[in-house]
């Protein structure tokens, strides 16, 4: 561990500035291979959530529609264990002795009359909920139905894309673990912060017409011509990226060190 600190703590900074742009470079291309996928794997996982939604809704419906069900024939055997109990009251009243024992057995048959009247009109009411529940498990499993039909649609989409790019997003992630080992502990943590940070992605970006290749305000020279040295690492005081010399500056700086050397 020690050995591999200090051969990374031995490299310039000319070197790490390089490792940074090769891995922003690398990243960038697995950017663009996730952009070209899309929305689709979050659409994917929201109809997958909602197939999972209506599948809980339709087994809570039928549970609900079993329970009104049960319900019904609970009353159905109400009802004729109270017609039994009314035949019995019948039977003994004549050979009842007196009034009030008739009064007695009458009161208890025009109870059980109400009792069946109310398991009627209870069982009536159950079977109109029976019709909705049926109707609305109907409505849940035609949703269903479309959805599945969508996410078979959109995970075919997908898959045919991921096939035409796992190949190369593998190797470009094999690519960026290699390039991210070249780096130190701090530059690891600032550059994968400044990824997270930017909406595009761009952690290390170059100086393009004299401004920040991310946020585009312009730089000072000076500070262009420390950006070209490579000696220290330079971020952009407005973004705070990472900034390293682009094609334009190199081109430009070419000519002067030429006509240098023919002054010699």
């Amino acid at each position: 561990m020690a050995t591999k600190a200090k051969a990374k703590s031995s490299t310039t900074v000319a070197e790490r500035l390089e490792a940074l742009e090769n891995l922003q470079q690398i990243d960038s291309e697995i950017d663009r291979i996730l952009t070209i996928r899309g929305e689709l794997p979050l659409e994917v996982e929201d109809l997958e959530a909602d197939i999972e939604g209506l599948e809980k809704r339709v087994e809570k419906l039928t549970n609900e529609l079993k329970e009104v069900e049960t319900e019904i024939s609970d009353r159905k055997n109400e009802q004729k264990d109270a017609q039994a109990a009314i035949l019995q009251y019948k039977e003994k009243q004549n050979n009842v002795r007196n009034n009030r024992e008739f009064e007695s057995l009458s009161k208890e048959i025009e109870y059980q009359e109400l009792e069946i009247q109310l398991h009627e009109k209870k069982a009536k009411e159950a079977k109109f909920t029976i019709e909705n529940k049926k109707e609305k498990i109907k409505e849940v499993e035609d949703q269903l139905a479309g959805r599945k039909k969508d996410l078979k649609a959109k995970k075919s989409e997908l898959d045919n894309i991921i096939a035409e790019t796992e190949k190369d997003e593998e190797k470009l992630r094999k690519k960026s673990e290699k390039a991210m080992k070249k780096l130190d502990d701090h530059l690891k943590t600032a550059y994968a912060r400044l990824r997270s940070s930017a909406k595009n992605g761009l952690a290390v970006v170059p100086v393009d017409r004299d401004s920040c290749g991310g946020c585009f305000n312009r730089i000072p020279p000076q500070r262009q011509l420390d950006i070209i040295q490579k000696k220290k690492i330079i971020i952009c005081e407005h973004c705070g990226r990472i900034l390293v010399p682009g094609e334009e500056i190199v081109e430009e700086e070419k000519p002067k060190k030429t006509r240098k050397k023919k002054k010699k």
